[in-house]
């Protein structure tokens, strides 16, 4: 099965292991994968502060970067769920509209895309530690992957995995939201450090760099001995 890798530009950038992990994983699943270098940013932080007609131009670029590619599968839900929303922006180009979908039907976040297209559930990872599940915004509510990542960790052997108090709640994030609204987004991220102490858990989990990255750097700045893992390093995990 021929898979093309979205990297997003915080795994990109910040995150480079996850792209690694995300392909040896995918790989190691029977995958054939390759990385289309025209790819760019999904536009999401120009469309979330209103810069439509600028995301139209973005989102044109990534319809002709991916049109080729059988699937599309990126180890972020948040960014996945951009690729389906530029639809919305070509309301009255019906050509573009339809291309656009096109792209959004065969986009896949990386655990979405292990259980529902390739049907696996057990990957044979192993990691013995008590960790705990981030629930991101954007792959729950736009993208609707709920029960993928919790599945799939499930069957990570010697992995428990402790609920997560009030695991719908933001962590304060939300790209520019963060930048702009910081007291705000600070409160959010503080409760949402509470609540994973809480768990017990000596590693942080999640699908989204984004999340991580605000998480991980607000555990670090309080000094708190939590590991942050983005799941596909986890699902790659000794791998057998």
């Amino acid at each position: 099965m021929k898979v093309s890798l979205f990297i997003t530009c915080l795994a990109d950038v910040f995150y480079s292991n996850v792209g690694k992990h995300t392909v040896e994983l995918l790989e190691k699943l029977g995958c054939e994968v390759d990385f289309p270098e025209q790819q760019t940013c999904c536009g999401q932080p120009a469309f979330n502060s209103g810069y439509h007609k600028e995301t139209k131009e973005v989102a044109k670029h990534m319809i002709r970067t991916f049109e080729g590619s059988d699937y599309v599968v990126g180890p972020s839900g948040s960014c996945v769920a951009m690729l389906g929303e530029y639809g919305h922006l070509f309301e009255n180009e019906p050509v573009w509209k339809e291309k656009a979908e096109k792209l959004a039907s065969k986009s896949y976040e990386l655990t979405q895309f292990i259980v529902e297209v390739l049907k696996v559930e057990n990957v044979n990872a192993s990691l013995p530690a008590c960790a705990t599940y981030h629930r991101s915004c954007h792959m729950t509510r736009l993208l609707g992957v709920k029960d993928a990542p919790g599945k799939l960790l499930d069957n990570v052997e010697g992995l428990k995995v402790n609920p997560l108090p009030n695991s719908q709640d933001c962590c304060g994030f939300g790209g520019t939201f963060s930048v702009k609204m910081v007291p705000i987004s600070e409160q959010m991220v503080d409760e949402k450090v509470q609540h994973i102490e809480e768990t017990g858990a000596e590693i942080l989990i999640g699908a989204d760099c984004g999340c991580l990255m605000n998480i991980g750097g607000r555990i670090n700045r309080k000094g708190k001995p939590i590991k942050v893992m983005h799941i596909a390093e986890v699902l790659n995990s000794e791998v057998k």
